[in-house]
């Protein structure tokens, strides 16, 4: 098992998250899935933390496997009375039945070993997203709707059953990308992107605010702090928001604005 991002792979991820639109019409479903998650974050943690896994990650895969229910498994959403049934079959091996969520979520964890997983950048999440689902979409030339269903990023195609590609079929399940990206925009987590904090302080300093003149390195500025999590229209315009969002890594505003001190 990769215990990197493949580097093709990781610069597909970063430029999709960048550019990932929403779809207006699913804004209310996305955010009212949003909400539930947060109500629970304390029960994400206690999992997660002493896996050192982000209780965000783990809140995306209950969705996606689950639909945030705590009576199934988070390995593929069976009930928690007895084993698994589905692939995996037959978790947890340990322990009796009926199983508490925190039981089974753990074993889920370890089984994939997302425990192991030490990369927690945008790439790094979405790849070990797609994994725990599986790579398959690659081989029908399209976007995983595991990940990006319900935005620009994907219309139709989908595995109805496992091995049964139906290239019409749509996806009515938001994907979990999107959810990282509602996160994110929400600002409910701060996202970390590998080397992306040092490209984007060195863009910073070739950066002016704006005040009339549209750049070439202010879009490369904006490029990058999408790439990390910002949502920025990429415009040349270094004004204040492109500024503020640059102040979040830098703790200081752009050249030329006038807060900068």
């Amino acid at each position: 098992m990769a215990t990197i991002v493949p580097p093709d792979k990781k610069e597909n991820y970063e430029k999709l998250f960048a550019s990932c639109i929403i779809r207006e019409s699913k804004y209310s479903e996305v955010d009212q899935i949003i909400s539930k998650m947060v109500l629970n974050t304390a029960r994400y943690q206690s999992v997660g933390d002493p896996l050192h896994i982000p209780w965000f990650v783990i809140a995306i895969i209950h969705s996606m496997e689950g639909s945030l229910r705590f009576d199934t498994h988070l390995h593929n959403g069976d009930p928690l009375s007895k084993r698994t049934v589905q692939v995996p079959a037959g978790r947890p091996k340990t322990g009796n039945p009926p199983f508490t969520w925190e039981e089974s979520a753990t074993d889920a964890l370890i089984f994939d070993k997302l425990n192991l997983w030490t990369d927690w950048s945008i790439a790094g999440i979405l790849y070990k997203l797609e994994l725990y689902n599986g790579l398959g979409y690659y081989r029908q030339g399209i976007n995983s709707p595991y990940l990006w269903s319900y935005s620009n990023h994907y219309t139709k195609g989908k595995y109805v059953q496992d091995g049964r590609y139906d290239p019409n079929a749509v996806s009515k399940q938001c994907g979990a990308a999107v959810l990282l990206r509602r996160l994110s925009e929400q600002q409910l987590i701060s996202l970390s992107n590998g080397h992306i904090v040092e490209q984007i302080l060195a863009q910073g300093n070739k950066t002016k605010y704006y005040t009339g003149t549209i750049t070439n390195e202010a879009k490369e500025l904006q490029i990058l702090l999408n790439k990390a999590g910002s949502v920025l229209r990429v415009d040349g315009k270094a004004g204040e928001k492109t500024s503020n969002e640059y102040f979040k890594f830098s703790n200081t505003y752009l050249q030329g604005d006038p807060r900068r001190v």
